[in-house]
């Protein structure tokens, strides 16, 4: 993408380091020097950064094929929470873009719910639900070229930033600890 659209700035983030240490190292050899990609944990650092960017800066986000963490014990540490989201949407000005995607069901289902509790993005119309059929971006990535050679599904959603103000952190938490962390069922007899 840094490629197609030499004017335009990309960052990538990644938690595993030896994955960053080849990317960025592919990045710093392009002609272009308009991508970099760092390593560091997406939930921890991103949000303190996003918050002291210049207004507009940031024109999109996209969260593609993120860790899924499936065991219920781990479902902290899956990359699109509260804070997170929050500082995406402060950074983001109206109409800008983000785009979430994956191929496991129970991953990219609770992003979408937290994206849309937030109401802070809305999708652009005419787009098909719940799932986009196509990636609206020029490139996929490493992961979507697998998935799809395998001829599995890919989950896609895009949002656009709309104009309405941020909802209050810790409502948001406690509204999204609610559906994404419901008490445990009680069986009678036990």
């Amino acid at each position: 993408m840094a490629t197609l659209n030499p004017d335009c700035n990309y960052l990538g983030v990644e938690i595993r380091r030896p994955l960053v240490t080849s990317a960025d190292r592919e990045a710093l050899a392009s002609d272009h020097g308009n991508v970099r990609v760092l390593f560091c944990n997406a939930n921890i650092s991103l949000a303190s950064w996003m918050r002291a960017l210049p207004v507009d800066r940031l024109h999109r986000v996209s969260i593609q094929f993120p860790d899924p963490w499936f065991k219920r014990r781990h479902r902290k540490r899956r990359v699109l929470q509260p804070n997170l989201l929050l500082a995406i949407a402060a950074a983001l000005q109206p109409g800008r873009e983000l785009f979430l995607q994956s191929d496991v069901l129970a991953v990219i289902e609770p992003m979408v719910t937290l994206t849309e509790l937030s109401d802070c993005f809305t999708r652009p119309v005419g787009d098909t639900q719940p799932w986009r059929s196509s990636n609206p971006l020029p490139v996929p990535t490493e992961r979507e070229r697998y998935v799809l050679e395998k001829q599995l599904p890919v989950y896609r959603v895009l949002y656009r930033r709309n104009q309405r103000s941020l909802p209050n952190e810790s409502l948001l938490e406690s509204r999204w600890q609610q559906i994404d962390n419901p008490a445990e069922p009680i069986h009678a007899g036990a």
